[in-house]
């Protein structure tokens, strides 16, 4: 058995939480291993809706479930949406739960610089697009050196010389962009109060998941946003603040390389992305249209409206080689259905040029247009599928082609938010 990493191969909002819901079943621990709380991972069982932002997917089973050292926690959220999950009758204790001890913390000051650099970003094209919940700003001060940690809630003292460092880095900062200086005694006591909430599920996490793997249990870690929101891979600046390819599932739960495993990528059968950047794919007609009407194609913590377009062969072959993407696990088939004819990406013309891949460049991605390939599409209903051979055979060549396009084999197919409207092709955990 291995264990399982699954990672977003566009740009995030793939249908992770429920293929993470759906494989934990197999699993023995479920892993976050960055981001924060701006992924939005939905979860549907029996008919009842979880919306998970930091919590991994697999407490919502009652699986182990650790948030790695590789996230920003915001103890704040983390609490909430803890009240939040067990009103819905999950219970969440420290045998379920555990937080890295050595986990750097998202603060009150850092969303507010997020929102007012934003706002100040007044220039075309200046703005990130960022979510505002202090994501950045958080990573920033870990490179820094200068975070408070999960760790350092149980000590008061060390928070006092912890607030007094970020105090010098951030007071300039807030005071160019109009506000006010840190508060350090108000935020002292913030965090010295919400601190007993937080200590009892702290445990050094990589000694957790190293006894696991010792023990032979099947650890699947889970991804956040996707390949081309990675600070290195994705369309940069219009990216998050971390790595979110699989390379990340070892430095950001603390186990070797060869620890992570089979590598599952997860891929719309389309192609969305919130926020600003380039998307040479992206649509803004009746199939546009239809596409963000029948996917419900919403941010589920932002509500923020995703941009859509047709499928972009390049972006996920390109995933597939930057994450060494093993299989993937297609989503959302159903939301081509009654489509007359579907358009698959094969290329970029860029000046004149057709390329094969995504460049760095900044203005190279936005001069890129794309190059289509057209199949034929289907009116009948792939919806709440569980075989294969429940499609028809329009279906069935879509999602030949995409695994030919991509070079990687379809383990996954989904074809409804439901749990158990999925179709399994190979067993990751099998490898």
């Amino acid at each position: 058995m291995a264990n399982v990493a699954v990672v977003g191969a566009q740009w995030g909002d793939e249908g992770k939480g429920k293929i993470v819901d759906w494989l934990s079943n197999r699993a023995d621990m479920v892993v976050r291993f960055q981001g924060g709380h701006n992924a939005g991972h939905t979860l549907v069982v029996d008919g009842k809706v979880y919306k998970l932002a930091l919590l991994p997917s697999g407490v919502v089973q009652g699986k182990p479930s650790i948030i790695g050292n590789g996230v920003v926690v915001d103890p704040w959220h983390l609490v909430g949406e803890i009240e939040k999950i067990e009103a819905q009758g999950v219970a969440i204790s420290p045998e379920v739960l555990i937080v890295a001890d050595n986990a750097c913390l998202i603060l009150p000051i850092h969303p507010a610089l997020d929102v007012a650099r934003e706002a100040a970003a007044s220039a075309p094209g200046a703005r990130i697009g960022t979510t505002g919940r202090g994501i950045g700003p958080a990573y920033e001060d870990k490179v820094g050196r200068r975070a408070i940690r999960v760790c350092d809630l149980a000590n008061a003292e060390d928070l006092k010389v912890k607030i007094d460092r970020l105090r010098a880095h951030h007071d300039p900062l807030r005071q160019g962009l109009g506000l006010d200086p840190i508060d350090p005694d108000a935020l002292l006591a913030q965090l010295l109060e919400i601190a007993p909430k937080i200590l009892p599920y702290v445990q050094p996490a990589w000694r957790v998941l190293d006894q696991a793997i010792k023990g032979g249990k099947r650890v699947l870690f889970e991804g956040a946003q996707g390949a081309f929101l990675d600070v290195d891979h994705g369309t940069y600046p219009y990216v998050t603040s971390s790595n979110t390819v699989a390379g990340q599932a070892a430095a950001g739960s603390g186990i070797g390389p060869r620890g992570v495993g089979y590598v599952l990528g997860i891929v719309k059968a389309y192609t969305t992305r919130v926020g600003e950047g380039p998307f040479a794919c992206e649509l803004f007609d009746e199939v546009g249209e239809h596409l963000s009407t029948v996917g419900r194609e919403v941010g589920v913590n932002t509500g923020r409206a995703r941009r859509c377009g047709w499928f972009d062969a390049v972006l996920v072959r390109q995933s597939v080689a930057i994450n060494g993407i093993d299989g993937i696990a297609l989503t959302k088939l159903d939301v081509l259905d009654g489509l007359k004819t579907l358009k698959i990406c094969i290329g970029y013309r860029i000046d004149g040029e057709i390329v094969d891949y995504l460049p760095s460049s900044l203005k190279a991605q936005a001069a890129a247009e794309p190059v289509f390939e057209e199949m034929e599409g289907w009116s009948e209903s792939t919806a709440s599928a569980r075989s294969f051979r429940d499609l028809n055979a329009n279906a069935v060549k879509y999602v030949r082609r995409i695994e030919e396009l991509i070079g990687a084999p379809v383990a996954l197919l989904s074809t409804s938010p439901e749990r158990d409207d999925t179709i399994m092709m190979r067993d990751p955990f099998l490898g």
